[in-house]
């Protein structure tokens, strides 16, 4: 059984040969990064993505907890600040599959909000995910195959308070997601985002400090009251739900799916 939907060019010499879709998983063969995989979300994707035979590059500011993960998935550890254009370049640059996730959260008001921090973000967020497409792409295009996951958010499609910075990287990232769909889509690569509520991951258990005390209510109160107050479906989303997701998004039957948003807002965006 293929992998994809579509022809597969007959790989120049000394190019890299990818197994089919037996033994190996939907992936075997694949080689995919993902960012910010030492917990949550990118946790999440990086075994799931093992569990398919992918080689997974596990990208993290958290040296430790890369070397757990990458331990677990049979993957490599590149431990890295994202935030650091440098130690963004010095990733390698041969990944299949590229799955953009690693972000952080700043709850404040605009007026409130340190500037630096605006900044960090953007370059984790947007800029890092960038440099990152501008080095794997080549070789993606060179090998007539390839898929970008780009992590987006709710928030890449509707705005909150209190949340300027990560509000405006999602949208960024949103943008570049479509630019990379229509650029890649003659060369056999893909690009989407996946776009969650509130996943229950330590970011959003932050949040939920964070949150009780901007609105001045316990935090017992966050997830019913803030959290859920606009999805439909009253619960956290569990990051294997989105690392499904992901992984779809990478096997067989999906080669014409390119410059969309997968909405896993439990009908946020329905209202």
């Amino acid at each position: 059984m293929e992998r994809t939907n579509e022809p597969s060019p007959a790989p120049a010499v000394g190019t890299r040969q990818t197994s089919s879709a037996t033994a190996d998983g939907l992936l075997g063969g694949r080689t995919a990064m993902v960012t910010g995989a030492a917990s949550g979300i990118g946790r999440a994707c990086a075994v799931a993505l093992a569990a398919e035979g992918a080689h997974v590059q596990v990208v993290d500011v958290d040296a430790e907890g890369a070397e757990k993960v990458a331990s677990e998935v049979g993957g490599t550890a590149y431990p890295a600040d994202l935030s650091d254009p440098a130690a963004v370049d010095g990733l390698p640059a041969d990944a299949d599959i590229v799955v953009n996730n690693a972000g952080l959260q700043r709850v404040a008001p605009v007026h409130e909000l340190d500037p630096d921090t605006f900044a960090t973000m953007q370059r984790i967020m947007v800029e890092a995910p960038f440099r990152i497409l501008h080095r794997t792409l080549p070789g993606m295009y060179e090998r007539g195959w390839g898929r970008v996951v780009n992590i987006s958010s709710v928030h890449g499609l509707r705005a909150s308070p209190y949340k300027s910075a990560y509000v405006a990287a999602k949208h960024a990232l949103e943008g570049l997601s479509k630019v990379v769909a229509l650029e890649g889509a003659p060369h056999g690569v893909t690009s989407n985002c996946v776009n969650p509520a509130y996943v229950r991951t330590p970011l959003v258990e932050r949040q939920i400090a964070r949150q009780a005390e901007v609105h001045g209510i316990p935090e017992s109160e966050v997830v019913s009251t803030v959290l859920l107050e606009r999805p439909a479906i009253k619960r956290l989303i569990e990051p294997e739900e989105v690392a499904r997701t992901v992984v779809w998004l990478c096997g067989p039957g999906t080669a014409y799916v390119t410059g969309a948003d997968l909405v896993l807002d439990g009908g946020w965006t329905a209202h």
